[in-house]
């Protein structure tokens, strides 16, 4: 019987390390779900190898968010593949957006279904004349030169994929090409990095070529949606051709998972939507059964959204009952049920028209109709809340998912074992009751194990963010003291604030007084983030060094791996709670209803303190990088907050006042310098 040892590539184990591998071994085994809490630096990736181990013949399906973690456990399974475990197989899959090089317009999930239903007709009626090599066939080649390419019907890269082959029986099979297969033999044996897919594939599909490839895999590397989309999910498990309780999962960054799966299972429209589908019904021109009804619909929906502007509140919860007797006033239904009959069966018409126009763009119709089944059934499920929100003059309506409980309980029970795991799950049993309720789960919690001394860990009493004090001269001039210490620190640091508003008014204040470091300025817009982001990370390498001002949960805050000097402190200023509006007193309440005194803890504070946690968490990647770590907002130390801390964490947090700082930053400040 193999164990961890036979899979584990290193020759030590690093602290705290074997604990966590022996407790995944077990969930293995008994095919049960573990939460891990495992700080940076625990060796997290590592448990891919008793999982391993374990697997008796299970394929193993690792869910990550980025592709930087991707690459995290490509390196470990090539590692265990180099010292350990020469014959084993891994794969990776990402989304089809990334992987597909044949371009248009649309959803590129529908797109591809599409155009390889077109395809494969075109390549059967070749076959039927004899053709049974589509690469080579001048029809099928004669009409790919001919397409458009921003609307294609035909993709010449599933055509270089298949092959067909006459059967025993007497007929004929589409199989993989002999290309296709070479490269799916080489892609599970040796590493193709997501950078060099393209070039890999060359003629055939990348995603095509990797999901064979997936089919003799060991394991399997996916992002968040190949396995929480259930089309997505459904549709990997029939070209795996395996059933989900022969599947072991690994959950990377589960703190994520919540807030994942909520995006999934929500949907928003605007006015702009209910315009393109009262166009699109026009252009049926009542061929369709119901479009009239429907067409008389749609501008209750736009008056109903109209309404809304005289609201003072930038988010509120409305009734989707009184919305549904609102809009079918009037109308020829006298009941929601038939009107969504009607508009399915106008949606099925628009998807039909639009894959028979090369045109694979979700249609405002489709939205539109998911938006009021969801709506539909939201009036008798509490775990999704109608929503509006005013941004200027913008109403959006939304069905908004707030327990994402159900669907991962569904998941998990479906397969074989799961093993969830993060450096921010603390505290871990306030995740347990968050996405397991009372289903049996284990959880581990891990010290951290990189050395105390390369570290210091402060938080301030004599500040805060609440807004009770934002307008507190006292307390803000705290505040920009103690930004102007903390910017003294020799380095590259990090301010992260709750909002762009504070950022943006502390930076204000304090950008001129900072001297000897370039200041950045976190922006909205991503493609500014990443150019500034990587001007920040090469000054070390300049000699040179600069502050950040950023937002917790924000671009620069989580999912980044700052290495070595790249970044030596960070400071959170504020607890950085969502704002509490109409609706977010509904969560609270839903969830005091569902847990108790501990349920708005659980929706409302432990959110604030991952994304605290998560953007301190940039600073000590290695067991050899130095920081500073500071909480500032007095909150932290206090109550539920300062127990939502990470042990460690609690365990070596000191306080300070705007004072004793000065001289403690200062202090490490001059020891940092003596060692650079």
């Amino acid at each position: 019987m193999a164990d961890t040892a036979d899979f584990f590539p290193y020759q030590t184990y690093r602290k705290n390390q074997k604990e966590m591998l022996e407790e995944v071994e077990k969930t293995a085994e008994q095919n049960g779900v573990l939460l891990v809490d495992a700080p940076t630096g625990s060796g997290k990736s590592s448990v891919i190898a008793s999982l391993l181990a374990k697997a008796n013949g299970r394929k193993i399906l690792i869910a990550v968010r980025t592709i930087s973690q991707l690459q995290i456990f490509i390196r470990e399974l090539d590692l265990i593949r180099q010292k350990k475990q020469p014959t084993l197989k891994f794969v990776y899959l990402i989304g089809k957006g990334n992987m597909c090089p044949l371009g248009g317009f649309g959803d590129v999930y529908r797109r591809c279904e599409g155009v390889k239903a077109f395809t494969s007709s075109l390549m059967q009626q070749r076959a039927d004349r004899g053709s049974f090599d589509p690469a080579t066939d001048k029809v099928i080649l004669d009409q790919i030169r001919k397409q458009d390419r921003e609307h294609p019907l035909i993709c010449p890269y599933f055509v270089n994929s298949r092959v067909f082959i006459q059967s025993e029986e007497g007929g004929r099979r589409m199989i993989p090409s002999p290309e296709l297969r070479r490269k799916s033999e080489i892609a599970q044996k040796q590493i193709v990095r997501p950078n060099e897919l393209l070039s890999f594939a060359g003629k055939v599909c990348p995603y095509d070529l990797m999901l064979s490839a997936a089919k003799g895999a060991d394991v399997i590397i996916c992002n968040y949606y190949h396995l929480f989309n259930d089309d997505i999910r459904e549709q990997l498990y029939v070209n795996l051709q395996c059933e989900e309780h022969n599947v072991m999962l690994l959950l990377d960054e589960a703190h994520n998972l919540g807030d994942v799966i909520q995006t999934i299972q929500s949907i928003r429209i605007r006015d702009t939507d209910i315009e393109a589908a009262a166009n699109e019904i026009a252009s049926l021109r009542d061929k369709v059964r119901g479009s009239e009804a429907i067409r008389h619909i749609l501008p209750r929906i736009a008056e109903f959204i109209d309404g809304l502007q005289r609201s003072n509140e930038a988010e509120d919860w409305f009734d989707p009952q009184i919305f549904n007797r609102f809009i079918i006033k009037g109308s020829l239904y006298e009941k929601p049920e038939a009107m969504l009959e009607d508009i399915i069966s106008i949606k099925e018409a628009m998807r039909e028209r639009g894959i028979e126009r090369g045109d694979y763009r979700e249609s405002a119709i489709e939205k539109l109709c998911e938006f009021l089944i969801r709506l539909y059934r939201s009036s008798t499920d509490p775990a999704f809340l109608t929503v509006y929100t005013k941004d200027t003059e913008v109403i959006t309506l939304e069905v908004r998912n707030i327990d994402p409980a159900d669907r991962l309980q569904e998941l998990v029970s479906k397969h074989a074992a799961t093993v969830l795991i993060s450096g921010t799950l603390s505290p871990v049993g306030s995740y347990k009751k968050y996405y397991f309720g009372s289903m049996p789960v284990k959880t581990l919690s891990l010290a951290n194990s990189f050395p105390k001394e390369n570290r210091m860990v402060l938080g301030t009493r004599d500040i805060t963010t609440a807004f009770s004090k934002r307008q507190n001269a006292e307390n803000t001039q705290a505040i920009q003291e103690y930004i102007l210490a903390f910017a003294k620190l020799p380095g590259n640091i990090a301010i992260y604030f709750p909002s762009y508003q504070l950022q943006s008014r502390f930076a204000e204040a304090c950008i001129s007084r900072i001297r000897n470091k370039q200041v950045f300025i976190e922006p909205r817009e991503s493609d500014e983030a990443n150019e500034a982001l990587k001007e920040f990370i090469s000054l070390p390498g300049k000699h040179k060094s600069g502050v950040l001002f950023a937002v917790c949960g924000g671009k620069w805050s989580e999912g980044l791996d700052y290495r070595g000097d790249q970044l030596t402190a960070a400071m959170v200023i504020g607890l950085p709670l969502a704002p509490f509006t109409p609706v977010r007193r509904m969560v609270n309440s839903y969830y005091r209803r569902k847990f108790g005194a501990e349920g708005e803890f659980i929706a409302y504070t432990l959110p604030a303190i991952n994304k605290s946690m998560q953007a301190l968490g940039r600073v000590l990647r290695t067991e050899t990088d130095r920081g500073v770590l500071i909480l500032g907002d007095q909150r932290f130390l206090e109550g539920e907050i300062f127990g939502g801390l990470s042990p460690w964490m609690q365990a070596e947090l000191k306080e300070c006042d705007v004072d004793t700082v000065k001289t403690t930053l200062a202090q490490w400040g001059r020891d940092a310098s003596g060692r650079l």
